[in-house]
């Protein structure tokens, strides 16, 4: 008897270390994709007069996994045509590119 229970112990301990081992966290691409996206921007000619600009930027994948800028929704003009000329058909590197899906995403951009 003292040795089944020590054998289902053992197993019990190699299941649930078998169990926390997998990697279940895998990539978020929405983050990735953002990390991308803040590296593109990164580079700017921006004066210190306008040191901390924001638009909401809506864009979409086409099927070679390049940015699709559809809107950006800024109050200052150059910020607009900075992040379209910046974004527009630059290619991201994702596993799984979901073709035709919307993306929003807040950019701020600091000079």
């Amino acid at each position: 008897m003292r040795k089944l229970s020590l054998v289902v112990l053992a197993a019990m301990l190699l299941a649930t270390g078998n169990v926390l081992a997998n990697d279940v966290k895998g990539e978020n691409p929405t983050k990735n994709l953002s990390i991308q996206i803040s590296e593109m921007l990164s580079e700017n000619n921006f004066s210190e007069m306008h040191n901390d600009l924001t638009a909401q930027v809506r864009f979409t994948l086409n099927s070679d996994g390049e940015i699709v800028v559809l809107s950006v929704n800024t109050k200052f003009d150059k910020m607009e045509s900075f992040v379209k000329s910046k974004l527009n058909y630059q290619k991201v590197n994702l596993a799984e590119v979901e073709e035709g899906k919307v993306y929003t995403i807040p950019v701020r951009v600091k000079a």
